[in-house]
């Protein structure tokens, strides 16, 4: 999200007792107690703000939007965590509420450091004792070997099976062949046969846009007589932030 790949390090450490800490609860269906928090110091959490929406182009951001782009990277981590248990433990695990509030006095502790460019930046992560008990893979029994290996690899095992409720919305999707900037007074000029000269060659790939967001990038082709697009490029997450419109 940041446009760059952090290097990341994490060892178990002891729990944080600096009194800025501002800390994150996820609670998770793998178990009953299941629970991860997330804490940084206030130079922490806006240094990522910062960063990701730089990244997005967005250079002028306050302290309420570093923060509130900082919990939106936190529950992106979250929803990571809970698809990576679902693979693991061949079940389907899921974020449920979530909310500001300390890690309680059970459970492990590990130091997380990013390096975000020249700066360096750390957080805590918690687990609970209930979520580590939780995600411990299942046993395979040797009765069970046969079965495990021709299970069919599900889809649900990579996302949770909620999503299948989106799978049949329908999106808006457009192709932009540029775009330009004019004065008013030369907009108010404008008149049939008028030509508005756009800001891509001819021989540059054309934008194909979801939602708002630009997703892939290709070549205009004919298709029984309807202009289409030939993708030829489907750009990464992190431009695809930058792109959003």
């Amino acid at each position: 999200m940041t446009g760059q790949a952090p290097q990341v390090t994490v060892q178990q450490a002891d729990r944080p007792s600096e009194p800025d800490i501002f800390w994150w609860e996820q609670n998770l269906s793998s178990a009953n107690g299941a629970a991860a928090w997330i804490g940084a110091s206030a130079s922490s959490w806006k240094e990522i703000g910062s960063n990701v929406l730089k990244g997005a182009g967005v250079d002028d951001g306050d302290e309420a939007g570093f923060k509130s782009t900082y919990q939106e990277c936190v529950s992106q981590a979250f929803s990571g965590l809970a698809q990576a248990l679902s693979s693991s433990l061949r079940r389907e695990v899921t974020c449920s509420s979530s909310r500001e509030a300390p890690p309680g006095t059970s459970g492990k502790t590990y130091r997380i450091e990013l390096q975000l460019g020249e700066q360096t930046v750390t957080l805590a992560a918690v687990c609970s004792d209930e979520l580590i008990k939780s995600s411990q893979p299942p046993a395979i029994k040797a009765d069970d070997e046969v079965a495990v290996v021709e299970a069919p690899l599900h889809d649900e095992l990579h996302y949770p099976k909620s999503l299948d409720l989106l799978l049949d919305v329908e999106l808006p999707v457009s192709v932009s062949f540029g775009r330009a900037q004019l004065p008013l007074k030369d907009v108010i000029k404008l008149t049939t046969g008028s030509i508005v000269e756009l800001n891509r060659a001819v021989s540059e790939p054309v934008e194909i846009i979801v939602n708002n967001c630009v997703i892939a990038r290709g070549q205009v082709v004919v298709v029984e007589g309807n202009f289409g697009v030939r993708i030829q490029q489907v750009v990464s997450r992190q431009e695809r932030l930058r792109t959003l419109r």
